[in-house]
């Protein structure tokens, strides 16, 4: 099974120029790729202090084998093709992010990509300045901060009973898949528990807007929200 699934990544490294219809073409713009990458930060961080959120930071991403920060819980899917030998290069980057799908399947990643060669070109430069020589590159401060956050440290501090958020997540399962997957809904599996509490609580004070969710989220009480990022956190794939 090794085996097959180094051939199979080897395959896919070597095809990834054509992925996306044509090879990847250097150059890009930092300043507008700073912009593009608001698209990311919701679940990445990148620059001095980025941390592992929803997905790993960026930082030392070019020349990186996928799938490889131990301290990171990744799908299943990035799993695989970090064992098939798949490396972050700008060409790899480029066909990743035009369709992240079509080369990582079940990823938890709700992104549905870069369509615009100018836009990934411009991201790709963005995050390349993080990578290369990071002691000669003033680093920007981190990109993703926490959003809607003015919650009481004592709710997140609660700790959360995973079993008892595995009772009430049913009403949760009928649209977020347990698997991981997401078809067209958001995944919150293995979402850091803070980051769970913090999106629940904005929907319950109607910070975000989304009357299902605000609904759900207003039945819901402080250990019951923290019981259920403590399932979602655990939940294996």
């Amino acid at each position: 099974m090794v085996r097959v699934t180094q051939i199979l990544g080897a395959a896919l490294v070597a095809g990834l120029a054509t992925l996306g219809g044509a090879a990847f073409a250097q150059g890009g713009n930092v300043d507008a790729g700073a912009k593009v990458f608001k698209k990311c930060k919701g679940c990445h961080q990148v620059g001095k202090g980025a941390e592992h959120r929803i997905g790993p930071h960026l930082n030392g991403l070019f020349g990186r084998k996928a799938a490889t920060y131990e301290e990171f819980n990744y799908s299943k899917g990035f799993q695989r093709i970090g064992g098939g030998g798949l490396v972050w290069h700008a060409e790899s980057l480029d066909a990743f992010l035009e369709n992240p799908r079509a080369m990582v399947s079940r990823t938890r990643m709700s992104f549905p990509g870069l369509k615009k060669a100018e836009d990934r070109a411009n991201l790709i430069a963005y995050l390349r300045q993080f990578s290369d020589n990071p002691a000669d590159i003033p680093e920007a401060d981190p990109t993703a901060q926490g959003v809607d956050h003015d919650l009481d440290p004592a709710i997140l501090a609660l700790k959360g009973d995973p079993e008892y958020g595995q009772y009430l997540s049913g009403e949760c399962t009928t649209c977020h898949q347990s698997a991981g997957g997401d078809d067209g809904i958001p995944s919150i599996v293995l979402w850091p528990e803070e980051d769970f509490v913090l999106a629940m609580h904005a929907y319950k004070s109607k910070h975000r807007i989304h009357p299902v969710m605000q609904m759900i989220a207003g039945r819901l009480g402080d250990e019951e929200i923290a019981a259920l990022a403590a399932y979602f956190a655990t939940l294996e794939e």
